[in-house]
């Protein structure tokens, strides 16, 4: 009986309030038409938790059982009625959103296969796929000056992404280890993120005072989205990638204007566009254009979810990108 009763539940996190998370056993979710049973592996940890983490107004506690993970990756576990293209067994990466728990439930859309040559690695596929989209929408090309405004995990990749397509790329961001990391991806430039005016003068010094073809805001904040207007070329482009939630924003309007700036709000909400992206950050890797050792830094285990949390906070030395290890 006891064995039966566990092979129906599951270890799942639940966020019961404020920056407080329990594990908990509950049901194993079951595949609907259409829909797959993953067994997770593991799970990324994204700053996009961090708002729900601090217990908002509009939060409401608890969470669904695994609720706020979205990253995960693991292997068929089970097939639902009029799935064929897959196999139990085979290893995917997931567009799901309850994927802190040992099992989650996926669209066959949301599912994307991946190869046997990245077995054993973490691969968070929708942060991955969402750096893809981005830099698609982009539109970065050889010749032009890129500023990247915070590099994180998601700043990392575009930076790598932008050098490699020929672009010439001024990296900005607060702390020294991920300037270091700008630079081994191969930015040209390294700008700490303290005084903005002083960043608005190196920028204009840089280059001869027209300012920058693409600027990339990845942080998800009010003073570096206003610094991204700034550093952003007459018809140039400035995308927004950093994910806004902790409240309206107030933009220079006369400066989008007079500029004629292109803005480009680069998040993804199209299952279809977003495992695309997540296609493409599969061939990234096996090219080795992303080193997916250098850009997951730090793994946790379920129980220390919320130390993964404040990890993703407090950004220690060293830190780039949490992830949920799953025995």
């Amino acid at each position: 009986m006891t064995t039966d009763l566990a092979q129906r539940t599951m270890k799942a996190a639940v966020v019961v309030g404020p920056g407080q998370v329990e594990v908990q056993d509950v049901p194993r979710p079951e595949p609907g038409p259409g829909q797959v049973r993953v067994r997770l592996e593991g799970c990324g940890v994204c700053a996009s938790n961090l708002t729900p983490w601090e217990g908002p107004e509009w939060m409401t506690f608890p969470t669904p059982a695994g609720g706020l993970g979205h990253e995960g990756w693991g292997v068929v576990d089970q097939l639902g009625p009029g799935v064929s293209d897959l196999s139990v067994g085979q290893r995917v990466a997931t567009l799901s959103h309850s994927s802190y728990a040992e099992f989650d439930v996926a669209d066959r859309g949301a599912v994307v296969p991946l190869p046997p040559e990245l077995d054993g690695q973490p691969f968070p596929g929708e942060p991955l796929g969402c750096a893809m989209n981005i830099f698609r929408r982009s539109d970065i090309r050889a010749g032009q000056t890129v500023a990247i405004i915070g590099v994180g995990f998601l700043g990392a990749i575009l930076t790598r992404l932008a050098c490699e397509a020929g672009a010439t790329v001024i990296a900005i961001s607060r702390r020294a280890f991920s300037l270091d990391l700008a630079r081994r991806m191969g930015a040209a430039h390294l700008i700490p993120m303290d005084d903005h005016y002083e960043i608005i003068a190196q920028v204009k010094a840089l280059t001869g005072g027209v300012f920058c073809d693409r600027v990339i805001e990845a942080v998800g904040k009010a003073w570096p989205l206003d610094l991204a207007a700034e550093l952003t070329r007459e018809r140039g482009r400035l995308i927004i990638a950093g994910y806004h939630q902790d409240g309206p924003r107030q933009v220079n309007m006369q400066l989008w204007n007079w500029r004629g700036l292109d803005v480009v709000n680069a998040h993804e909400r199209d299952t279809a566009v977003y495992a695309r992206g997540v296609e493409e950050a599969v061939e990234a890797v096996l090219a080795g254009r992303l080193d997916l050792a250098a850009l997951c830094t730090h793994s946790y285990g379920l129980d220390d979810l919320g130390e993964a949390l404040d990890a993703t906070r407090d950004r220690p030395a060293g830190f780039l990108k949490a992830w949920i290890a799953f025995p």
